[in-house]
């Protein structure tokens, strides 16, 4: 029993020190305030008496999503963040882009940092364990939390990129060194590729639009991290344990 927990507890600290080692390092880093320009999203066209009609609906998906998730995947308390997080994007989301301000923004990330701190307690759940992963899930909702909240008093956002991305290479981290417990992992590969994706819709906003006035890169990239909600979806969906027979 000793030898299992000192086997399951070694990775722990090592991906402790590397959580700690990195949110010191944004000691060193310059405050990140926000970007007055962020809100001015190239569509502004007004539909059936929508503002900003294609960067609101566009969230619909997030609520399809993560409502599913929560009727059929609630599993633990990781897996309810993750598919709470989703549903409550679309909705806030939403709400931002109805009107975009730093005040409506707010209620835009806190959902997604929900789900980023899900994504990394589930991740360490699975590749390390049970019990490090549990112990994951509260820390980086209250990270995430606090980020947002800093930002809002200080106008500083660098935690909360940490938030944002420090689960992500994370998740590439454990999933490249560790065994798999389940199988269909290729859909947390999937999901971070989408989302990377994503990213590069966002900043290419004016770029895309610009082709053919139809979609707007912000739209576009909705429609991608939407669509890296539904990969994770379908893994909670398709996972199986994976039975390991022990040799000798």
């Amino acid at each position: 029993m000793r030898s299992a927990e000192t086997k399951s507890s070694g990775p722990l600290w090592v991906l402790a020190g590397l959580t700690v080692a990195s949110l010191l390092g944004l000691l060193w880093l310059p405050a990140i305030p926000q970007d007055p320009a962020y809100h001015r999203f190239v569509d502004q066209r007004t539909l059936f008496g929508i503002p900003n009609f294609w960067n609101v609906v566009s969230n619909l998906p997030f609520v399809a999503v993560g409502a599913v998730g929560l009727a059929q995947c609630s599993e633990d308390p990781a897996t309810i963040v993750l598919f709470l997080g989703f549903f409550l994007t679309g909705i806030g989301s939403s709400y931002y882009h109805w009107a975009p301000s730093d005040a409506t923004l707010f209620w835009d990330r806190l959902p997604m940092t929900l789900s980023f701190a899900a994504i990394f307690a589930l991740v360490v759940k699975e590749r390390v364990g049970d019990r490090a992963g549990t112990i994951a899930l509260w820390p980086m909702l209250a990270v995430g939390v606090s980020s947002l909240l800093l930002w809002l008093w200080v106008d500083d956002l660098r935690l909360y990129f940490w938030a944002q991305f420090f689960p992500g290479l994370a998740l590439l981290v454990l999933l490249a060194l560790y065994p798999a417990k389940y199988t269909d992992g290729r859909y947390w590969l999937i999901a971070a590729a989408l989302y990377a994706l994503a990213k590069l819709f966002e900043f290419s906003d004016h770029a895309i639009y610009s082709l053919g006035r139809i979609l707007s890169g912000h739209t576009l990239k909705h429609l991608a991290a939407e669509a890296a909600c539904f990969a994770l979806l379908r893994y909670f969906q398709r996972r199986r344990p994976i039975v390991r027979t022990g040799v000798g």
